[in-house]
């Protein structure tokens, strides 16, 4: 096989097997028993940008749409490892359509909610206002005390309530907030926001997905082969011996 070829062949093989970044989560009622896992990086809002070693997953599956509220149940993961010693206080994300309340249960018993008050549901660290977050204790924003540290998962249920009964919603920038952090070269607190999903069950929202522009090396990979391979056949032809 030409080495050119080969080597089209290869990237489109490595880009295929990489899951393209987290894209918008929509759910409805036909998607009870649905899971999706939300993988999380670290970063702080200095110099040091993204922190080697801090990284966290969210799972969340949908148990039952009933009226007006959407009900979950969810995993917290601390996964931070290399050295790195960190607590995860609260998980947030956005909704469409915007809620009206949230319940939740389990490890994270508070839940924030943007309502249009004075004080918002907001993350450090450049994210600025997010439409709820779920924290591990009562404090004026989403941050605070308690929450899971590094190799333990906390779990729990949450209802997401709207003012009145969507088809369907769409789940959004999620992120967790890092607290406690040690061995991270002075950073103490950071925020995590997604990097990649998967998604599990009737909804294919969020599943990793080759990127288009992989996909056209892929499509040049294949006809550059039939090229050559068209090319080797006349060749053939040509030199075809004559008979008597």
């Amino acid at each position: 096989m030409n080495k050119f070829v080969t080597g089209i062949v290869a990237m489109a093989s490595l880009a295929l097997a990489a899951p393209a970044q987290a894209d918008p989560i929509t759910l409805g009622a036909g998607d009870v028993g649905t899971a999706f896992e939300i993988n999380l990086n670290g970063f702080s809002g200095d110099s040091s940008g993204i922190v080697d070693g801090l990284t966290s997953t969210l799972i969340f599956t949908l148990d039952s749409v009933i009226g007006n509220s959407y009900n979950f149940s969810y995993e917290v993961a601390n996964t931070t490892d290399g050295g790195v010693t960190s607590r995860i206080s609260s998980f947030a994300f956005n909704v469409d359509p915007d809620i009206a309340g949230a319940i939740v249960d389990g490890a994270y018993r508070y839940a924030f909610v943007a309502d249009g008050r004075a004080s918002e549901p907001h993350l450090p660290n450049r994210v600025g206002n997010v439409d709820v977050c779920f924290r591990a204790a009562i404090a004026g924003s989403c941050s605070g005390r308690g929450g899971v540290t590094e190799g333990e998962s906390g779990t729990g249920s949450m209802s997401l309530l709207f003012g009145s009964s969507p088809d369907e919603i769409t789940l959004d920038d999620f992120f967790v907030r890092y607290q406690s952090i040690t061995g991270a070269d002075g950073v103490s607190s950071a925020t995590g926001e997604q990097i990649t999903s998967t998604t599990t069950g009737g909804s294919t929202s969020g599943t990793p997905v080759p990127a288009p522009g992989m996909l056209g090396l892929l499509a040049l990979a294949l006809a550059s082969l039939g090229f050559m391979r068209r090319r080797r056949v006349g060749t053939q032809a040509e030199v075809q011996p004559a008979y008597a």
